[in-house]
């Protein structure tokens, strides 16, 4: 049994550092080709990038592991394979409740990480990419890693989801990621400027977050900002890079004024 459940780990392991590879690398070829040298320079910050990120594969894979271990081996969690056991309404609406509690969660912690201890115990690792690439979407301190890694496994044991849609989630979730750092918009201007725009998060509001610190909290919904007052608006992508390249030292980040009101 042990062994098993350390196979299991390992192979999770694996899965998320290659889909990390693969989606991040995908993303940063795409990069290249609509905006040749925008990553000009950042070769090193991008080693690092790499190698915290795989850090943190290990980090979220191995309780991804144990739990699918579980759920074949023992029925552990809420995650169902026949999808008429639930409504099919339920589908969508599992989906949209995974992808809310999730920012909640990260909204919450990462406001916490902007503490000035934890931001210079840990979250100072992700902003110390300037500007963030499409390689920066795990770049985390590991105890950064451990907060996000928690929330899937858990929700898992709580909330029923058919097996797609749980793969749905984790494929959002990690597209949102990447494509919010790697430096341009993705999105056409009229979903981001639009009423649509108004509530989802995408690259331009996670940029501003990268630029002032102080603002743009959230993951995938902009519910939490707008509600709390921390919602500083749309980044300028040319402007914010060289904000970033200006406003703070390189190492360690301890002078910016990371602190939440």
């Amino acid at each position: 049994m042990t062994a098993a459940i350390l196979l299991s780990a390992l192979a999770m392991t694996l899965i998320v550092g290659v889909r990390y590879l693969a989606v991040s690398g995908g993303f940063a070829l795409a990069t290249r080709l609509r905006s040749p040298g925008l990553y000009t320079g950042l070769d090193a910050q991008m080693r690092r990038e790499i190698a915290w990120s795989l850090a943190s594969a290990a980090i979220y894979g191995i309780p991804a592991g144990i739990f699918a271990w579980g759920w074949q081996e023992r029925g552990w969690t809420q995650i169902y394979t026949d999808v008429g056991a639930y409504p099919l309404w339920w589908l969508p609406a599992s989906i949209l409740a995974y992808l809310f509690v999730h920012d909640t969660w990260f909204y919450w912690t990462h406001r916490l990480m902007h503490r000035p201890r934890w931001f210079r115990l840990a979250h100072a690792v992700h902003h110390a990419s300037r500007p963030p690439t499409a390689w920066a979407a795990m770049s985390f301190h590991p105890v950064e890693a451990v907060t996000g890694a928690l929330v899937i496994p858990l929700l898992v044991f709580l909330i029923p989801i058919h097996v797609g849609g749980l793969l749905a989630v984790l494929t959002i979730m990690t597209v949102m990621g990447v494509t919010n750092h790697m430096g341009w918009e993705m999105f056409p201007r009229a979903l981001v400027d639009g009423p649509l725009g108004r509530w989802l998060i995408t690259a331009s509001h996670h940029q501003r977050h990268h630029d002032r610190y102080k603002s743009n909290f959230g993951l995938y919904f902009r519910f939490w900002d707008r509600l709390c007052g921390t919602d500083g608006g749309l980044g300028d992508f040319d402007t914010g890079k060289r904000n970033l390249l200006t406003s703070c030292p390189k190492q360690p980040p301890r002078h910016c004024d990371v602190t939440v009101a």
